[in-house]
Parts: C-alpha cells; sequence; structure tokens
C-alpha cells in the first residue's frame, strides 16, 4: 500500500463509532451482507438505451450471490431481441457483481442489470419478506399461460383517433365501435393458446377460432373495423 507524505506524516486517531453494515431484508431473514455471496433475493427492474428507442425488463433471482434464473424482455428496437438472446447466456450463472460488469451487448439491458444490482444489494426485492425466496422458475410466473410477454401496443392520431394492436389478452383482431364511432370492445387471438392446440395437432383453421376472445361490449357493436387495416 502506497500512501502519501502527508498521510505518513499524520498522527493516529483511533475509530471510535465502526458499528458494520446495516442489516438489510432477504427472503424473510435480516442479512449482514458482506460479499457477494450474501446476497439472495427476485426482482424486477427497467433499462432503456442511450437514444431510448426502447427498453428491457428484466427480471433476476439470485440465490448466495449467483443469478439463478433471468427473464429477459425488450420493447422497441429489432436489435434488442438478439442482444436479450446472446445475453441469456451470459448472465446465468454469474454472481451479480460479475454480471453488472459483463457486456449484456444491449445498452437497455445493461442498464436494466445496473438498476437491478442497486435494488438486490439493498434488499430492495420482490421477495425480501419472502421466507425462503422465490424457488428457480419464479420468473416465468409474470409471462402467464402461452409463456407470452404481457405487451401493450395501442396507436393514435388526432384526425382519426385510437386504435387498439395488442393488450393483455393478446393480438387484437377487431375493434367494435358503436353508433357514435367509440370503442366498445373488442376482439383478440390468445397466440400462445393458438400455438399450444396447432403443436397438439388441432388443424390451424380450428385452433383460430378456438384461440378467439372478446372484450367489452363487443357483441353491441354498430360497427367492426380492423385496427392494422381501417
Amino acid at each position: 500500500m502506497n500512501y502519501s507524505h502527508e498521510v505518513k506524516e499524520m498522527c493516529c486517531v483511533k475509530v471510535g463509532a465502526n458499528h458494520g453494515c446495516a442489516p438489510i431484508p432477504q427472503e424473510g431473514k435480516w442479512t449482514y451482507s458482506k460479499e457477494i455471496k450474501d446476497i439472495s433475493g427476485l426482482t424486477h427492474g427497467i433499462g432503456w438505451c442511450a437514444p431510448q428507442q426502447g427498453a428491457c425488463k428484466l427480471t433476476l433471482n439470485v440465490k448466495e450471490g449467483i443469478i439463478e434464473e433471468a427473464l429477459i424482455e425488450t420493447i422497441g428496437c429489432s436489435g434488442m431481441t438478439h442482444s436479450a438472446a446472446m445475453a441469456s447466456e451470459a448472465i446465468v450463472g454469474r454472481t451479480v457483481l460479475e454480471a453488472v460488469n459483463t457486456d449484456l451487448v444491449c445498452d437497455a439491458i445493461n442498464t436494466a442489470m445496473r438498476e437491478l444490482f442497486l435494488q438486490i444489494i439493498y434488499g430492495r426485492t420482490q421477495s425480501a419478506f419472502s421466507e425462503d425466496g422465490l424457488p428457480i422458475g419464479a420468473g416465468l410466473e409474470d409471462l402467464g399461460k402461452g409463456l407470452r410477454s404481457q405487451v401493450g401496443t395501442a396507436y393514435s392520431t388526432k384526425v382519426k383517433g385510437p386504435r387498439y394492436l395488442e393488450l393483455t389478452e393478446g393480438y387484437i383482431t377487431r375493434i367494435a365501435l358503436d353508433a357514435e364511432n367509440e370503442i366498445i370492445g373488442y376482439e383478440y387471438l390468445s397466440f400462445g393458446r393458438f400455438m399450444d392446440m396447432v403443436k397438439k395437432g388441432v388443424p390451424a383453421e380450428e385452433a383460430l377460432e378456438k384461440a378467439k376472445g372478446t372484450y367489452g361490449r363487443f357483441a353491441e357493436g354498430s360497427k367492426y373495423i380492423d385496427p392494422r387495416q381501417e
């Protein structure tokens, strides 16, 4: 250790108030985190790229400092999808310290990792007060049946009004309008359900109809439009 001349000339003063770190809530316990292996928890976070043209939602399940599970969801940038594929291989099995210093290919994913790192080391995790935390696999619960990200896509202009394109239920196929052209409901296609049936051998046309559903007062519509064509 190298010391400057000024420090070498100083006299020693005893440190009195040295109580160590404060405990953080982790998986139903209060933990004194002194090393990376002391860190555990499941948490979510959002990251964005420098031009803010896309975003990433990252979910991590950390056990004893090691990232055991990762869910990477991106939106807004085509390149991000491939970055997510590479990051899914680069991030698991690493410590949270390694991961925050690993190039996760995309600015948005890197930023999400940084934000999650802060949440995890400060004990601000979803599982902070859950005894023994959440099992590996809990990250998939956010996706629901069909294992698809929860995506909401709507487009609107002042002159032509709103178009619902994709909501929680799925891909919007038709929008129902009342006599005054206000939206009162919609028809949707659940891609997850559709693909599950197709993989089980159900004919595509039959699966397509079975995977459709409606929301709101769809049946009462005076007019129905395709939000992508009309």
